[in-house]
């Protein structure tokens, strides 16, 4: 039987109910949050289920929403099944006070270096990553670079003339 988001879905109901929320398919590609409590169970379900088989992480991120109190900081996780070559997106949202999230390094060796780059450029703390330091930024760095916190120009800069900017 091919796997289809609705086959991948209903299984994940059936193990987490209503503790998984937000489903979409945009572009065909099946998304859904949990809470960051919650980010290791479901990963290691989609990965042991035989009939999901979700053994690849293709790709993780954070993605910076200022105007989301509380839940500042989203983690985007891409999984890849195979076998089916299907694909999935979960993400799970952190406070940017305490931007704590488990660490996924045990069950995918490829979270190892996304989970550094994404703690480097915006701050989330990976809880059990073995080696959690800045990859490509300085250890002197006081700031994430990636978060949304400084406006994109100086407001106050004298070598523009704003004629040339629309302004």
């Amino acid at each position: 039987m091919k796997l289809t988001n609705e086959i991948i879905k209903l299984k994940l109901t059936e193990k987490f109910g209503e503790e998984l929320t937000a489903w979409q398919e945009p572009y065909g590609m099946l998304t859904f949050t949990a809470s960051k409590e919650l980010n290791l169970k479901v990963l290691q379900f989609l990965y042991d289920d035989e009939e999901l088989k979700f053994r690849f992480l293709t790709d993780l991120q954070a993605v910076h929403y200022p105007g989301n109190k509380g839940a500042e900081l989203a983690v985007v996780y891409h999984l890849h099944n195979m076998v089916d070559n299907v694909r999935l997106r979960f993400k799970v949202f952190t406070d940017i006070e305490k931007p704590d999230v488990f660490s996924a390094t045990a069950l995918y060796k490829s979270a190892n270096w996304m989970e550094r780059e994404t703690y480097d450029f915006f701050g989330v703390n990976f809880i059990g990553h073995p080696n959690l330091i800045r990859v490509l930024n300085v250890e002197e760095m006081d700031y994430f670079p990636m978060r949304k916190e400084f406006p994109l120009e100086d407001q106050k800069r004298i070598d523009k003339d704003d004629e040339m900017f629309g302004r």
